[in-house]
Parts: structure tokens; sequence; C-alpha cells
């Protein structure tokens, strides 16, 4: 992304881990094949949390922000045709050339862009993108389109899974993507799909999506509802999904799923994070542990998903705040009795 600098705008602007401010930013031009975003709403995640606290290779300055919902108001040459659209944005651009981008692997590209990590991101008035990554949007409601990203990782997510029909599943956590898993799982094949989370609010939510079975999971004492997901799967669970990427609910898992089941590890731990598991159990049990990272190649099925109606947008968004008032959004993020809240610049 190329350009001489001629406007001025406001973000979120990190300089160091956990000191940010709202100030003044250059935004330039857009070159050939560019676009320039007037954000109208952009999503914040637990992958911000950990961006808050220098996880996952941020560099500074950061205007972090990777769910955008933005109107597209300057463009450079060969994409004018998007002046005036709303779009969404797909925040990682991969070099097309390396070891894993030729393995069609390109969130783990050697040399990738991800705005809101490395580049700047959506929490800002304005902000440059690569026209070739937007998506249009004037069809969804700016906080409908604004789940788009985390509908797509989930997509990757079930596309890692490869779910067998009939399988008895289980998702721990009803946050925005345990919401869309379970929206997914229950019309994607699942036999019977019970969620565990620690929210009454958010279960109810679950119920709604599809969920057969809703347990309550107290936080920081997952040993509580343990008992009762046991009773429900005597021989364990098929799958056990992790949603949460709460410390110590990892760890409840392993004793949920059956002989020969899957453990798919979802939710964003810290990256200091601890999994002790027995060499022992996977081999006797024949365990299969999956892990599954961001998205790849799946925006266009997640804007049909949420176009048919197959992921419920209702009740998602919770909370809205101003780029004054981030870190009062960082902080319903981490409070478990919001779903999700958003930016609105």
């Amino acid at each position: 992304m190329t350009g001489p600098s001629t406007r001025r705008a406001r973000a979120v602007v990190y300089d160091e881990p956990r000191r940010f401010s709202v100030r003044d930013v250059e935004v330039p031009d857009p070159g050939p094949g560019e676009v320039v975003l007037r954000v109208l709403v952009a999503g914040v995640c637990g992958t911000d949390l950990h961006l808050h606290d220098g996880e996952f290779g941020p560099t500074y300055p950061l205007t972090p922000g990777h769910e955008l919902v933005g109107e597209v108001v300057e463009a450079g040459t060969g994409a004018e045709d998007l002046l005036g659209h709303r779009v969404v944005v797909d925040n990682t651009a991969s070099c097309g050339r390396c070891a894993e981008c030729r393995r069609a692997r390109p969130a783990f590209c050697h040399h990738l862009v991800a705005q809101g990590v490395n580049a700047p991101g959506g929490f800002a008035e304005l902000v440059l993108t690569d026209a070739d990554r937007c998506f249009l949007v004037d069809d969804l409601d700016p906080e409908v389109a604004v789940l788009a990203e985390p509908v797509a990782c989930v997509v990757h997510g079930l596309d890692v899974l490869a779910l067998q029909p009939g399988a008895d599943v289980l998702v721990l956590g009803a946050g925005p993507t345990g919401l869309v898993l379970t929206s997914l799982l229950a019309r994607g094949g699942a036999g019977r799909l019970t969620v565990a989370a620690p929210s009454e609010a958010k279960l109810a939510l679950a119920r709604a999506r599809g969920a057969d079975e809703a347990v309550r999971l107290r936080r920081g004492e997952p040993e509580l509802g343990a008992a009762q997901l046991a009773a429900l799967a005597p021989d364990g669970f098929d799958v056990v999904v992790e949603a949460t990427g709460a410390p110590g609910v990892l760890e409840t898992t392993l004793p949920l799923v059956r002989t020969g089941g899957t453990v798919f590890v979802y939710g964003v731990p810290p990256e200091a994070a601890v999994w002790p598991v027995r060499s022992y159990d996977v081999f006797r049990r024949e365990l299969t542990i999956k892990g599954s990272f961001a998205q790849q190649h799946s925006f266009d099925r997640a804007l049909r998903l949420l176009r048919t109606g197959r992921v419920d947008p209702a009740g998602i968004v919770t909370h809205r705040f101003g780029l004054d008032a981030y870190a009062d959004a960082l902080a319903a993020t981490a409070d478990s009795a919001v779903v999700k809240a958003v930016l609105v610049p």
C-alpha cells in the first residue's frame, strides 16, 4: 500500500502493549487497486484482547481492528466501481509465492499482511485497503455484515473439523463464535448438539440457534458442570469443541470425549497457556486433536450464510462504543455477560 499522505483521521493507536491513545493519523491516497473506506462498524473480539497485551505479533504503531465494514469514499485506478458501496474486508493479504501459500494455506503465509495486527486496521475513521479484498454488502445491515469475518473463521474451522453426520457434539462456550458454531453445527449434521457456557442469557441464544441441550458451566469452576455433561453422554461425546480460549476449560475436554473422538481447539488461548495432555490417553483411546486458525478463502461462504439466515445475527451485537470509549469496548469484550461489542467510529 503506497501513496502520499494527504489527509488525517482519528484512530486508536498503540505505541506498545497496553498503551494506546485516540489520535489523528495520516491516511495515504489510494494507489492502483486500492480504496479508502469510511469505517461504519468494526467488531472487537478476543484477538484484540490478546493484541492489547502484545500477543500475536503486533507491529507498532498499531491500529487494531480486523472485523470491519466501511463505505468506499475514494478509489485508485481500477477500483472506481466500488465508490459509494458498502463493503466488508478480508483483512489478510498473502504473498501467493511462499511454501505455505503454495500449499493453499494463506493464513500461514511467511509474508502475511494482516490489517489490525501488523498493518493499520479498522478502529479508525478511515482506512486504506486493497480493492480485491473487499466484498460488497450493500444489502446487509452493517451490524450483520460486521459478523462476516468471525463467520468466515467458523466456516474454515468446520472445513478442518470435517464433522461426521449424526455426531454427538459438545460446544464449550457461547460467545459470538460459539453461537455461530451452534447455528452451523445444528444445521450441518450434528445428531445432537450440547452447548455449555457460564451465562444463562447466552445459553438461551444457543437454544434459539438449535442447541438440543444447554448446560451452565461456571467460569472458574468448570467441574461443576462437567458432571451434568458426563451424565448426558456417559460414553463421551464424539466431538468436543473448545470455543472459549479460557485457561482451564480446555483441561475439561479429554474426560468428556469418547474413545476415538475428537477434541477441536477453536477458542483463542493466551500464547503462554499450556494444556497438560497425557500422551497415553491420546494413544490408548485413539483420540484426535484438531485446531483451527483464522479464515482461509471463506468470506464468500460466510456472506452467503448471513444472507440466507443460516447464521442468525439476532442478539449477537449487544454493545456499541465510539472510538473515545475504546477502553470500555475492551472491558466489555472481556465481560462474560457481553455477547459482542463493536466500535462505531
